[in-house]
């Protein structure tokens, strides 16, 4: 059954959609394109200048990105990541498909947890990300579960166009539900549709196929769009025998440092579900632990794949604090009391963990600093258990929710601002994707500089790039006639040749060379204790860098 809806509900889902949608597309464009994003962007690009080019296996995005550039004339770091920022910020109406399995209130909590998620507002802002792959699949699954199944055919062939990300989503919420069966003899997806008659199932097909066929080939104008849908397949099983930098410890402090607040609310539900056998919350338990597993045990796992463990994570978080706002009058007094109390805590609990990065990790300071955050730690925990033994469990439980609210919701909104790289280029974070181009920018301005002075147009020299494999190097030099070679050719005098830092006498006795920073590569999966508490606070890590070499033509110079 539907439950009944509160007043100014659709303003509050409103409110929801523009939070999303802003947060994912503020200084969307600051950010150079890496490699990654770069591959896909160039593909959009060639055909929105009718170029023949093969393309990598998540055509909805590169077939969707390639009419934005059509229309703009040319493609932009901001154009190639729209895309992704609008489908992501879509995601926060997807509680309202599924208002028959949630009440009104955590589902609109759900929404806002939606729109402001670190993790899925970071790969929201990230050119072909799994993002398409989670809206499309979750919003296949409610119109499902609303038995409109027309439209739940349209979204399930553009979640098959939108990369190799849908099988490892699927694959975890098969085996959920396989496991949630056997031990509850109960499917958690019994009621989710009614069964269609063989002689309707064509009329359910019929959209499929042809929204398939459209948006995989552009309205049959982009053939190998349906070949790299197929391509999604072979590459998911890239991902056993390929291996990664990303360890599991990784994945585990991204869990805790990005979703401190949803995380918490999240054990609640689960200790509440456990105890009183609430089978949507086991179920969603069950799909949450599955889907860290997978990334977990899975060889070739990055950051990016921990998203199919964020939509059970906030479905349980709202569920949880949903029930924090049924506060009687008479014990507001003494809930708000018990929330300073939570969060003094929180923050002096968080002082002293911001302290330890002013001292040596062999220091004796250090040593005081991680006994006082452990202290405090414990201080929370036997504070709120002693209020529930000596005063209302009640009162503790939702004061304690709502201490951690403001406390980790702080946190958290720190790192949702991280995340979408507001602090800037300097501040790294995991969710990011790897080898940002460290002067892309001012890279593609010199190049700019040298052409206007030889050619009187900021765009017309000629460059060749010589043994750099680096596709957001291309993407930068997108607007110049590019040229990728392995050794050049000594018959032609490039206006502008690009190389790795290495002595090249060649180049030497003709050109003028100019070095930039290019690909840096974050040291995450080396970094001890304590240096992982200096990005935790300060947003600081080692990396390492790769540089190239810009050269002109000596003629080019006045000075010659």
């Amino acid at each position: 059954m539907t439950h009944r809806h509160f007043k100014y509900e659709g303003w509050l889902y409103a409110l929801a959609f523009f939070i999303a949608i802003g947060i994912r597309i503020i200084q969307l464009g600051a950010l150079p394109l890496n490699d990654v994003e770069a591959t896909s962007a160039l593909q959009a690009l060639q055909i929105s200048q009718s170029e023949y080019t093969t393309l990598s296996p998540n055509p909805f995005y590169i077939l969707s990105t390639s009419i934005l550039f059509l229309m703009y004339g040319g493609g932009t770091d901001f154009l190639a990541r729209f895309m992704p920022a609008l489908i992501g910020s879509l995601l926060v109406f997807a509680p309202l498909l599924f208002d028959d399995r949630l009440k009104p209130r955590p589902s609109l909590l759900l929404a806002f947890f939606l729109a402001l998620d670190p993790g899925l507002v970071a790969i929201s802002r990230q050119a072909a990300s799994p993002i398409f792959a989670i809206t499309f699949l979750i919003f296949t699954f409610g119109f499902i579960n609303k038995n409109k199944l027309t439209l739940a055919s349209i979204f399930a062939a553009l979640t098959l166009l939108s990369g190799s990300s849908i099988w490892l989503g699927l694959l975890g919420f098969i085996i959920s539900g396989m496991i949630f069966q056997l031990f509850q003899r109960q499917s958690p997806i019994s009621n989710l549709q009614s069964p269609i008659p063989n002689s309707q199932f064509t009329n359910y097909l019929i959209p499929f196929i042809l929204t398939f066929l459209t948006a995989g080939t552009l309205f049959l104008t982009v053939p190998n769009g349906l070949s790299a849908a197929f391509a999604s397949i072979p590459e998911f099983f890239k991902s056993f025998t390929s291996t990664s930098e990303t360890t599991w410890g990784m994945i585990l402090i991204s869990f805790i440092i990005y979703q401190p607040l949803a995380l918490i609310l999240a054990i609640f539900a689960i200790v509440r579900g456990i105890l009183n056998n609430i089978k949507r919350v086991i179920f969603l338990t069950l799909w949450m632990f599955v889907a860290l597993l997978l990334v977990i045990f899975l060889p070739a796992r990055q950051i990016t794949d921990l998203v199919w463990v964020l939509i059970p994570l906030n479905v349980l978080a709202s569920l949880e604090l949903a029930r924090a706002f049924n506060i009687y009058p008479e014990e507001r007094s003494e809930v708000a009391g018990v929330t300073l109390l939570t969060v003094f805590i929180w923050v002096f609990a968080w002082l002293g963990f911001a302290g330890m990065t002013w001292y040596p990790a062999d220091s004796q300071q250090y040593a005081l600093r991680f006994w006082m955050l452990l202290g405090s730690l414990v201080l929370l925990a036997l504070s709120l258990l002693l209020i529930a033994a000596g005063w209302s469990a009640r009162t503790a439980r939702i004061g304690g929710v709502w201490g951690f609210v403001i406390a980790l919701g702080a946190l958290m909104l720190g790192g949702t601002f991280g995340a979408a790289g507001l602090r800037g280029q300097n501040a790294p974070e995991l969710w990011w994707q790897n080898q940002i181009p460290a002067q892309a920018d001012l890279l593609h301005q010199t190049a700019e500089q040298v052409s206007e002075f030889y050619t009187g147009n900021d765009t017309s020299a000629s460059i060749v790039i010589l043994g750099i494999d680096s596709a957001s190097l291309v993407w930068s030099l997108r607007e110049f006639d590019v040229q990728i070679a392995a050794a050049l050719d000594p018959t032609t005098s490039p206006d502008i040749v690009i190389t790795r830092f290495e002595n090249n006498p060649t180049l030497m006795a003709a050109y003028r060379g100019q070095d930039f920073n290019w690909r840096q590569t974050y040291l995450w999966h080396v970094s001890t204790f304590d240096v992982w508490v200096r990005w935790v606070t300060l947003r600081e890590i080692s990396y390492t860098g790769e540089s190239i070499i810009l050269w002109a033509r000596d003629d080019l110079f006045v000075d010659k």
